[in-house]
């Protein structure tokens, strides 16, 4: 019997052949979506798409891009921030 979360049309299905010659169904698993800009909404370039155990195995560096609010904020907000906390000094 299939386990109940299967049972929708969200989950793509691929058939397997067993060595036996049994013919099975395995599920795909669901794609993350993309990460966002905080401020804007735009999608963010330099973090990857993952399930959080494949980003678990990525080292620091990959995760985010290395800059003050790397993975989240985009450049263009980031740079209007950074303006106008130098304009509020």
């Amino acid at each position: 019997m299939t386990a109940p979360r299967f049972r929708t049309g969200t989950f793509k299905k691929r058939a397997k052949r067993l060595p036996g010659g049994r013919r099975v169904v395995h599920y795909n698993k669901k794609k993350t979506s993309k990460h966002v800009c905080a401020k804007c909404g735009k999608v963010l370039d330099a973090v990857p798409r993952g399930r959080p155990y494949e980003i678990r195995k990525l080292s620091k560096n990959q995760r985010r891009p290395n800059r003050p609010y790397g993975g989240n904020l985009c450049t263009n907000c980031t740079k209007q921030l950074f303006k106008e906390e130098a304009r509020k000094l």
